[in-house]
């Protein structure tokens, strides 16, 4: 089989795995006395709670992602101008939907023109016409005309913003690019590397080291110098996040040319052997740029997700690859392949049980039950993803 090329059931899962986390942790805000160590850790602590991995992992998992997308169009003949046209429009997709959702932070409901739940639920349904999975039963001119309304409508959207910061009303503007777009970001730089590299191993250790050493000199205070065009002109995240993606990038490159010559056991040790370098050089460099840290990005941080992902992966490779029990992992599957949708689905929902007014009894709400609640609503969520699947509504980019 040509490297590259085939499908592992193991990333599937574990896409599905790292979405079904991600929505829990992200609906664990409606909750109260809860164990700490499930949470984000605030910016100035160091250390780090469940919710500080999970994003690193998608990351990760972008990472393990790209060498087999591009791989496949490799091996269909696509040029290289063809493949370069798909990774910026899905980029730039990526980067226009987390625009809008970081301006959510400082929506004016006061100056507004729409209540923000509204705002809320149009700007995600406009996402869902402009990026739908069309089948190919649907006329070209019938799609045409549903994204140009997606187009309309988040126009629209746009010009009715009205955003507050320090007491003044603002409009949209560029902030920290929301999850999607820092996704966006991680995806463009990783992918292009891959691409001009053509997959050469040397290369790619060049570019996960250029992200990580440029990371490690901005904590460390080396390019101070800089400072003057970093709100024009720098690498997302400090050069934290394509390092992860390139570490994912890395572990495909890897486990492809050792399963394409049967070397799995080889493989099984290479993973383990790394991902545990990966947790002791975490720990190790701590004390630089303050510690283990989400939101400052520090490079502990970096290394210790890098760490957990490659061990992670290797499990599920062992466990889903090589013992074929992909079907354990069924009811999360819709999260696995059809993860934009599940990650976009709370955007309608949280604002419609806003609009309602629905509450559930504080004791749904508190330690234990909470954590059960969020938990079953993470997997509603991948359950109604996966029944929209079903009826053909799912987002492709």
């Amino acid at each position: 089989m040509r490297p590259f090329t085939q499908r592992l059931a193991s990333i599937d899962v574990f896409r599905a795995l790292t979405m079904l986390l991600m929505i829990f942790v992200n609906d664990l805000w409606t909750l109260k006395d809860i164990p700490l160590w499930l949470e984000h850790t605030q910016a100035n602590e160091d250390g780090m709670g469940l919710a500080d991995t999970v994003f690193p992992a998608f990351l990760f998992i972008v990472g393990l992602s790209i060498p087999f997308a591009i791989g496949n169009r490799w091996a269909k003949g696509a040029s290289q101008s063809n493949i370069l046209g798909h990774i910026f429009i899905r980029s730039f997709a990526l980067l226009a939907m987390g625009f809008f959702h970081v301006n959510l932070e400082n929506y004016n409901n006061a100056a507004a023109f729409l209540p923000k739940p509204i705002w809320e639920i149009l700007i995600t349904i406009s996402f869902f016409f402009i990026w739908l999975d069309y089948p190919s039963t649907f006329s070209k001119r019938k799609k045409i005309i549903l994204q140009c309304i997606g187009t309309g409508l988040l126009v629209f959207l746009a010009a009715v913003y009205k955003g507050e910061e320090k007491g003044q009303t603002v409009w949209l503007h560029p902030q920290w690019w929301g999850i999607l777009g820092l996704i966006g970001w991680s995806y463009l730089l990783s992918a292009l590397v891959f691409q001009f590299s053509k997959g050469r191993l040397s290369i790619l250790i060049g570019g996960f080291l250029f992200f990580t050493l440029f990371n490690v000199a901005t904590k460390a205070g080396w390019l101070h110098m800089l400072t003057s065009i970093r709100h024009y002109v720098w690498i997302t995240g400090d050069g934290s996040l394509p390092a992860l993606t390139m570490a994912g990038i890395l572990t495909a490159v890897l486990y492809s040319s050792l399963a394409e010559k049967g070397q799995y056991n080889k493989c099984y040790m290479l993973f383990l052997l790394l991902g545990a370098l990966m947790l002791a050089g975490g720990f190790a460099i701590r004390p630089l740029g303050g510690g283990i840290s989400k939101i400052h990005a520090t490079p502990s941080w970096i290394a210790i997700c890098t760490g957990i992902s490659i061990l992670v992966f290797t499990g599920l490779i062992w466990l889903v690859d090589c013992k074929k029990k992909q079907h354990w992992f069924d009811i999360i599957k819709p999260a696995g392949n059809s993860t934009l949708t599940a990650y976009l689905l709370p955007y309608i929902f949280y604002p419609l049980v806003h609009l309602v007014g629905i509450g559930l009894p504080a004791f749904l709400l508190t330690g234990a039950a909470g954590l059960i609640k969020s938990l079953v609503f993470a997997l509603l969520i991948i359950l109604l993803t996966g029944l929209l699947s079903k009826w053909r509504i799912r987002l492709k980019i």
